[in-house]
């Protein structure tokens, strides 16, 4: 159904190009309308359900966004001023993921593309944060990395440094071997007693704390991969000696164990990207994902980018996190370049090392 003519391709570029993105890879329900690279609509519905489990709950998510999808499309397409009938195309998250939360979004992005007889597109959820940076918002002195650069992409599942060479070429060149940056935060949080997610409390709690207060463990990992279990284990291993010794030494030490973790991820982090920066002697850099909204993260790449001669980017907090924004801006550069795919393809919970 989607293999369409070269001809009706080329009438479709030559018109308004409307694409609506759909992103369901984990806890957030979210649809957003994009015409012609212009953000017109990004609306997203969360799920307090997981905040008593400490963590997402695979089953529940699902179940959330089988109730959420259909409010949250229709409330985008209207905030988008237009008519369904209007959209150009249909793209959603295929992966990587929660397998049962993106089996809801790929269904509906399925169905209705197929209804409205236009293309289906299928977006790398990761890919998309990268090219999170290239969403407008209709500002014309919006600033856009000039390629070739690299992604710093750090989140509660993925922590990596991607080479992007063009829209549609990517290639991890560094990622974690065990857990990532937003999930050592989280874990380390949860020990702490700290709500979920933890990665915001960490932040907030950090700015009246010491970072240098207290010492975690720094793996040596070759090239350019991380590696935050190492971390884990030794905040883990302070927390239960020191309490040991008085049992309420987290509560009066909660800002410093707080800033001192978060130094020692970011120092992690940004010591492997200014190597590959230095190596591939690039000057454009990027930050994309979940984590890239914590404040020190983002002091340390301005402060680096400044001292290195660096050009950096870093998105608006509203593109950090899971949105639609940055689905339907990948599958408009994917619908520019006619690559569509059939209703046969399924979601993937994991991908390989090249986007």
């Amino acid at each position: 159904m989607f293999q369409e003519s070269k001809r009706y391709k080329i009438n479709r570029i030559m018109s308004d190009i409307l694409i609506l993105g759909i992103e369901s890879s984990c806890d957030d329900t979210s649809a957003s309308v994009i015409k012609n690279g212009v953000l017109l609509s990004n609306v997203t519905a969360g799920q307090a359900v997981h905040e008593r489990y400490g963590g997402v709950v695979p089953e529940l998510a699902s179940r959330a966004h089988q109730q959420n999808i259909i409010p949250v499309v229709h409330e985008a397409v209207s905030e988008a001023g237009i008519d369904k009938s209007d959209l150009s195309a249909v793209a959603f998250t295929r992966g990587p993921g929660l397998l049962g939360s993106l089996m809801v979004g790929a269904s509906f992005a399925k169905g209705f593309a197929q209804a409205l007889d236009i293309p289906l597109i299928d977006v790398n959820h990761l890919q998309a944060h990268v090219l999170a940076h290239f969403i407008s918002q209709g500002d014309p002195d919006e600033k856009k990395p000039a390629f070739p650069f690299l992604c710093l992409l750090v989140s509660g599942g993925n922590s990596q440094i991607i080479l992007v060479r063009s829209y549609h070429d990517m290639k991890i060149i560094g990622q974690t071997i065990d857990d990532a940056a937003g999930e050592a935060f989280d874990k380390c949080a949860k020990v702490m007693g700290l709500p979920y997610p933890g990665g915001p409390e960490v932040d907030r709690l950090s700015q009246t704390g010491n970072p240098k207060a207290f010492k975690f463990s720094k793996p040596q990992i070759k090239e350019y991969d991380y590696s935050f279990s190492g971390l884990k284990t030794s905040f883990l291993y302070l927390l239960r000696d020191k309490v040991k010794e008085n049992p309420a030494f987290i509560q009066e030490n909660l800002a410093d164990l707080c800033a001192s973790l978060q130094d020692t991820v970011v120092d992690i982090l940004m010591k492997k990207l200014k190597q590959a920066a230095k190596d591939l002697k690039i000057n454009q850099v990027a930050l994309s994902g979940g984590v890239s909204a914590n404040s020190a993260l983002r002091k340390t790449l301005i402060e680096t980018g400044r001292k290195s001669g660096w050009d950096v980017y870093i998105p608006p907090f509203s593109f950090t996190t899971d949105n639609a924004a940055m689905i339907a801006m990948t599958g408009y550069f994917k619908y520019l370049n006619n690559d569509f795919c059939g209703l046969g393809e399924v979601p993937y919970a994991r991908i390989n090392c090249t986007l």
